[in-house]
């Protein structure tokens, strides 16, 4: 029996997991505008549809924890908030789960997902980010993962310009992960 895992890390060493307070990102994440096509579809759907499956579930924790560096228990409040099946248990052990300080000893780079490689590999005909971004939904489909990536005449073909119409990556995924680990590594 662990009733203080509802508020710090099963492994108590990662108390020491250096965390950012951002809440512009934080924001941008709840909001499903961090520039990341599969993360702000998963996000819109649980603020419109008080779900989203298990892989989504995956994905934004991972980025919330991993690429944007900020606490998990935010990311287990907000899902809390918004779940239908929400069970404080059980979000407890998933988020802690994702964000490698939970019971489970896999190596933190094991739970890094690439939301890039996540959205080609689950959602290869981009149904699913067109449902939740509709600005995206002209977007070419080998540039739906990255719409970044589009040129300007691209971004004038698809009625959406990147910053304008819909935002610019909020973070850059392949320096992040190379910041979580060094992260993970200090503990």
């Amino acid at each position: 029996h662990h009733p203080g895992n509802a508020h710090r890390p099963f492994q108590p060493r990662m108390e020491a997991l250096e965390t950012h307070d951002d809440e512009a990102l934080l924001a941008a994440w709840r909001e499903g505008r961090t520039g990341v096509p599969i993360v702000d579809a998963a996000m819109r759907q649980l603020r419109a549809r008080g779900w989203m499956h298990n892989r989504a579930r995956l994905v934004v924790g991972s980025f919330l924890t991993k690429n944007l560096h900020l606490d998990y228990r935010h990311g287990e409040a907000h899902f809390m908030r918004y779940l239908l099946c929400g069970d404080a248990a059980q979000n407890n052990g998933n988020w802690q789960w994702i964000a490698s300080v939970g019971v489970d000893p896999a190596p933190a780079f094991r739970r890094m997902f690439n939301p890039v490689r996540q959205q080609e590999r689950f959602d290869p005909d981009g149904e699913y980010v067109r449902r939740w971004v509709p600005e995206l939904r002209d977007v070419p489909d080998a540039l739906l993962a990255e719409p970044w990536r589009m040129t300007e005449i691209d971004q004038q073909l698809a009625g959406c310009v990147i910053g304008e119409d819909y935002p610019a990556p909020v973070v850059d995924h392949k320096r992040e992960r190379e910041r979580a680990l060094e992260r993970y590594r200090a503990v």
